[in-house]
This record gives C-alpha cells, sequence and structure tokens, in this order.
C-alpha cells in the first residue's frame, strides 16, 4: 500500500503525468506552450508564493478571471499547497461577488487585472487580506521587458501569478494535502437561490476525474479543445483535469468565440470539443460552417443544459464522423453523473444515458421510495464523487442529504434498462389547473416550428388556472416570423390541450448565466409585470 498521502489527490494526477511525459506539451494558451514537466515546475512555484503570503492550508483563495494558461496554474498550485480553490464567475460584480467571498471566507483573490478593482469595490468587512495579479496586462507579461503589473485601482504592486510561475527555483513544498482535504468550494449556479459552496475533496475529484475518462473515452491523442469557462466545474473537471491526467496537449482558449473555435479546430487538428448547448447551437447554425474543414474532430460532449432534439439530429446529420456525448449532472457531483455515448444515441437521443463508473442512482417519489420504470420521480445518488456538503450551511445540507443519498433536485424518468430522461427541475413543474406538466415537454413542442431559434417555457401564476404554461420565444433571424396565435396551434397539434402554452412572449434573447443554463427566475421576474 502507498504511504504518498498526494497519491489520491487531484496534485499526484500532474506529478504523475510530468514524470511519464515530461516533454510533451500539455497546455497552450494564446502563444504560450508548457510541457508537462514544465507545468509542474510552474505550479510548485506558484504554490509557494502563494504560501509565501501568510497562506495556510486550508485557507480559501478566489481565483477571479477568465480562461487563461495562469487561471489552470491557480487551481493546480491552490491543490499543490492545501489551500481551497474557490472559484468565482467573471461577470459576477457588486453584491453577488461580495456573497461569494464572504460566505466562503476568502482571504486571498487572484484576479485578471481588469476585474481587480470589482474585488475593491466590495472588500470593505471581508476577511480578503491579499488581491494579486493572475496573469498581467499583455505590456506586462513575463519576458516582455515590461515593468510588473500593479493591479488598477488596488495601489498594490505586485508579482503576479504567472510571472512568479514562469522562472525561479522550484521550491521543496512537503507532502501536501491529504485525499480528504478539501481541493475546492464549487458554488452552485444559483438559478433558483443563493450559491451554495459544495465542500470539495481531493479524493471525489479524482473519482470524478476517472468516472470522465471511463465515460467519455479520453485519450491522450484526443488534440483537445476547451473554452467553455473554466470557474465551471464541467470544462475544469469533466475535460482539463482529466486530460491532464492521460498526458493529453490541451488547447485552451479564453472564451467560446465561434470564428476562432471554427478557426483552431481546422488549423489544429482538434480531435475533441466540448461545448453547452448555447454554444453548439449558433454554431451549427453560422454562415462560415462550410468553409472550414472539421474533418479533425472526433468527439463532440455536450451538457450544462438541455440540448434541443432537433438541433442534435441536425448537428448529428451534419458530422457523421463525430461521436456525441450528452454529459448530464451537477457541482455537487464533481460534475458528472450520466452520459449517453455515441452509439446509444439513435435508439434514445433525449435521453441522458446512465450512470458514470463511480455513480450509483435511484429514481424516488416525495417519500423517498423508488418509483418503477416510466414514472418520473427524482434522481438520487450515491457516490465518492459526492461533495461532503455545503460550506457553513448545515440546513441546506441536511435537506439535500437524507439516508445516504443526495437529492439532486432533477424529475427524471428511467426505463427498463436504467437509462434515464431528465422530465425537468423539479422546481420548474408547472402545476396548470391542478395538472403537472413538464416545462421540457412543452420547449421541444414549440422548438420543432422550423422559425423557433429558442425558448423557455415558465408557469406564470394565473386565477383560474393557478399557474398559466407561458413560452418564451427568440426567433431565428431570416425566417418567417410566426405569430403567437400560430405558434400556440403548433403546439397544440403535437400535445394534450392542457399542455399548450396560454401566451407566447416574444423575446430578443433569453437570460443565462455564464455557464449557458437559463435562469428562469427572470423570466419569472419579468411575467410578473406584464400580466
Amino acid at each position: 500500500m502507498s504511504d504518498d498521502p498526494r497519491a489520491g489527490t487531484v496534485d499526484g494526477l500532474l506529478r504523475r503525468s510530468a514524470r511519464r511525459a515530461p516533454d510533451r506539451v500539455a497546455l497552450t494558451f494564446a502563444d504560450r506552450s508548457w510541457t508537462y514537466r514544465q507545468l509542474d515546475e510552474a505550479v510548485s512555484r506558484a504554490a509557494g508564493h502563494l504560501l509565501g503570503l501568510g497562506l495556510r492550508p486550508g485557507d480559501r483563495v478566489a481565483a477571479y478571471g477568465r480562461n487563461s494558461d495562469a487561471y489552470a496554474i491557480a487551481f493546480l498550485a491552490c491543490a499543490r499547497a492545501g489551500l481551497v480553490h474557490v472559484p468565482v464567475n467573471h461577470a459576477l460584480t457588486g453584491e453577488e461577488l461580495r456573497y461569494l467571498l464572504g460566505q466562503s471566507g476568502t482571504r486571498a483573490v487572484l484576479s485578471d487585472p481588469a476585474l481587480a478593482p470589482e474585488v475593491e469595490r466590495v472588500r470593505d468587512g471581508l476577511a480578503v487580506e491579499h488581491v494579486l495579479p493572475l496573469r498581467e496586462d499583455p505590456a506586462g507579461l513575463p519576458g516582455s521587458g515590461s515593468p510588473k503589473a500593479s493591479l488598477p485601482g488596488t495601489g498594490f504592486p505586485g508579482t503576479g501569478l504567472l510571472e512568479a510561475a514562469s522562472a525561479g527555483p522550484v521550491p521543496e513544498l512537503g507532502t501536501g494535502p491529504a485525499d480528504t482535504e478539501l481541493a475546492q468550494l464549487l458554488y452552485t449556479s444559483g438559478t433558483t437561490s443563493r450559491p451554495k459552496g459544495a465542500m470539495m475533496p481531493h479524493r471525489a475529484l479524482v473519482h470524478a476525474y476517472l468516472s470522465a475518462l471511463h465515460a467519455l473515452d479520453l485519450r491522450e491523442d484526443d488534440r483537445p479543445l476547451i473554452c467553455m469557462p473554466l470557474y465551471h466545474s464541467a470544462a475544469l473537471h469533466v475535460f482539463l483535469l482529466p486530460y491532464l491526467a492521460v498526458g493529453a496537449s490541451v488547447l485552451l482558449l479564453e472564451s467560446p468565440d465561434i470564428p476562432e473555435l471554427l478557426r483552431r479546430i481546422e488549423g489544429d487538428r482538434i480531435g475533441s470539443l466540448f461545448l453547452a448547448p448555447t454554444v453548439w447551437v449558433p454554431l451549427a447554425n453560422h454562415p462560415d460552417l462550410d468553409r472550414h474543414d472539421l474533418s479533425s474532430l472526433r468527439k463532440a460532449q455536450y451538457g450544462a443544459s438541455i440540448m434541443p432534439v432537433a438541433v442534435l439530429d441536425r448537428l448529428r446529420a451534419r458530422y457523421p464522423q463525430v461521436g456525441f456525448y450528452n454529459c448530464f449532472g451537477q457541482s455537487e457531483i464533481g460534475p458528472l453523473s450520466t452520459v449517453l455515448r455515441p452509439e446509444e444515441h439513435l435508439d434514445r437521443p433525449a435521453s441522458c444515458g446512465r450512470p458514470v463508473l463511480f455513480v450509483e442512482t435511484r429514481v424516488v417519489d416525495r417519500t423517498g421510495t423508488e418509483v418503477p420504470p416510466g414514472t418520473p420521480g427524482e434522481v438520487v445518488y450515491r457516490s465518492p464523487q459526492l461533495c461532503l456538503g455545503y460550506w457553513d450551511s448545515p440546513e441546506q445540507t441536511a435537506e439535500a442529504f437524507k439516508d445516504g443519498w443526495f437529492h439532486s433536485g432533477d424529475l427524471v424518468v428511467a426505463d427498463e434498462a436504467g437509462y434515464l430522461t431528465v422530465v425537468d427541475r423539479i422546481k420548474d413543474v408547472i402545476n396548470t389547473g391542478g395538472v403537472l406538466v413538464a416545462s421540457r415537454e412543452v420547449e421541444e413542442a414549440v422548438y420543432s416550428h422550423p422559425a423557433v431559434a429558442e425558448v423557455a417555457v415558465i408557469g406564470v401564476p394565473d386565477e383560474k388556472w393557478i399557474e398559466a404554461v407561458t413560452a418564451f420565444v427568440v426567433l431565428r433571424p431570416g425566417s418567417p416570423a410566426p405569430t403567437a396565435a400560430e405558434l400556440i396551434a403548433h403546439v397544440r397539434s403535437r400535445l394534450a390541450p392542457f399542455k399548450v402554452p396560454k401566451k407566447v412572449l416574444f423575446v430578443t434573447e433569453l437570460p443565462r448565466n455564464q455557464s449557458g443554463k437559463l435562469l428562469k427566475r427572470e423570466l419569472r421576474d419579468r411575467a410578473s409585470g406584464i400580466r
């Protein structure tokens, strides 16, 4: 038995890859590439830099920035130093930012320079002692000959994490954390309430990486491109870290810019690509799509929100050489819980698949009793991938973890073979006239109209119906625009009368968070003002 406490940690994965393939390129961002040896050394320097500030194992360190090699190094450095990484959505400002930094008890913030003033505006009264550059502005990058960066508005000149990681002696850091210690506070998206900090120990994340490797067939020669935000658990924990664990060469982009995506897939012969449906949809409709050679692409993964079946069918028909994987789960489970593999899409295109390697599922009713196949119920999980609970939130932890199972809040149906199909979030089910209607079923019916680009269906409080089924619709540019009555008639031809929207509202876009998840609470607020 190994007596190395790092063996089952996030840090242990990188160390082993660096020993196996020291001279292979691990990560490329902008004009910089890091071999596995260089990345391993950079992580040690960055970890030493953070500990040199007086931070101690268990302290929380927030990362507040866009995708970059510095962001990836920051997570790995925290893991090596025993610090708890707190990823923060770079779009958060004001009270939302203050809440996350305060609720987590963050002591240090690693920020993109352009975002640092937002931290300064909210830090009064918080535990934040250090605000450091995550990376420098282009003029101040290492090797440019420019002065060291200072954070605008902070008055703190200082060495950025990327600069500290890039040169100097490699420190000896001791044994590092054990696999039972926290690696990250992974805040939920907060689509229905304030975000909760899921406490993720190293061992939970490593189990999640093994599940991802097995279910998604991730290989060292895949040539993956990652462009979805690393503050989100899918990009970081389902793709970046598992790919580094197997020694792949990862191309990292700052954001999912579609023209740049198309250029890099063709130019870099990308073989594996994960995108949220909110990016797959416009990519599939982009006017320059046919001008690019995407024949190198072999694996395409989607998740973080529901992919309309009509869009998936178009993508599969257009790219027959590509295997599509549906990834489903949530932050608390690392976040992958089920996968629908390419060979399973033909028979079950709407399914989210079966549980991954280290996840056990049940589908239960409100009393916790398992329901038979074909009956809607809440999916609950038992897994070593699960978080330990919610940070400083014992009541919410007790509500989510009952009798040894984590309650997801997702309403699903399981078939006889164990495949799950998402019906809805339990909180999004509509009670219309005393009958329950799944918003997703109505959305699929609306989406089948050729003029519809996006749709979201909610229940709006109504004196007659309890909740009136209401559809918010974004139309395709250039398509003949249907009227609300025509869309209602279209749905009526496909669904039972009580499921048909009582009202259709046309909008230019749907509100989403930076992870691509639809914010139905904002639609409910909007609808409350127009009844």
